[in-house]
């Protein structure tokens, strides 16, 4: 069983990380990485299998894509405190030539990055590849990727969505984080997508959800069941409800928070909230 003390205090420093990191620049995406902080930590910590060190090739081990990229600050932050590349590298993030750029990039070789992302729409084509390669190379392992519910309304994910049922991609995940907000507003006003219950399973897929998305122990369960419903004839979906901003009250249930960084008294404010468990960078 996870220690979920120690994995909450984690969530506790990847929220204090991205505020810091947001605020060291004054630009970047704090409300939904804020709300996917549990996701991340129990992703890395607890579901994924994963070899020590990093290789591109990702053979023989479970791989993760990120398609909303404009939520790096918690990949960033995650990833470092997993061991991909020093906890002090999070001082860089969005300055010129960085590895750690606002959308997550390739050319600087980042470990944990496998592609560039942040165009909206293109991660779960990225995944469902992926996750073919693997079945044609005999590889077991899995593939998860996240991608956001705004980012839904564009068309290319439903091609992919289309394509890995069809073809029996039964070894890919695909989380879905359903905080409600974008940034124009709430997904319901800007473009209403109905059940994405009943989408997914229509596509053939096989649907799961997690109540809510910023309960660890919940995140844990949802996602280990999403691992055992996998290699069952269809990809698997996780509807993942979470709060936009989560942990930061001035930041939750708004859309005003996706792309706008903290001054220094909310900054302030926020880290307040979220004691100090690990250590700062």
């Amino acid at each position: 069983m996870p220690d979920i003390a120690q994995l909450e205090a984690l969530v506790t420093q990847v929220r204090r990380d991205i505020l810091r990191q947001v605020h060291k620049v004054n630009s970047g995406h704090p409300g939904g990485s804020l709300g996917c902080a549990e996701f991340f930590v129990a992703m890395y910590q607890e579901i994924m299998n994963r070899k020590p060190g990093f290789s591109m090739d990702g053979k023989d081990e479970d791989l993760f894509f990120l398609s909303n990229g404009h939520i790096s600050p918690v990949f960033y932050s995650v990833l470092a405190r997993s061991g991909y590349f020093p906890v002090d590298e999070l001082n860089t993030f969005r300055l010129i030539n960085s590895r750690l750029q606002g959308h997550p990039t390739t050319h600087e070789g980042l470990p944990g990055i496998r592609i560039a992302s942040g165009s909206l729409g293109q991660g779960i084509s990225v995944a469902a590849g992926a996750a073919q390669a693997k079945k044609l190379n005999n590889d077991t392992h899995l593939v998860y990727a996240l991608c956001g519910d705004g980012e839904l309304q564009e068309g290319q994910n439903w091609e992919a969505i289309m394509y890995a049922a069809a073809n029996g991609v039964d070894n890919l995940v695909l989380a879905v984080d359903l905080n409600g907000q974008q940034i124009d507003g709430s997904t319901d006003n800007v473009l209403n997508m109905g059940s994405m219950i009943a989408k997914f399973e229509a596509f053939g897929w096989k649907v799961l959800v997690i109540e809510d998305g910023n309960n660890l122990d919940q995140v844990i369960s949802g996602m280990k069941n999403a691992k055992e419903a996998a290699g069952n004839g269809a990809p698997v979906c996780v509807l993942l409800t979470t709060v936009m901003g989560n942990g930061v009250d001035f930041m939750m249930h708004t859309h005003a928070w996706h792309g706008k960084a903290p001054n220094d008294e909310q900054l302030a404010i926020g880290l307040a909230q979220n004691a100090e468990t690990l250590g700062d960078y």
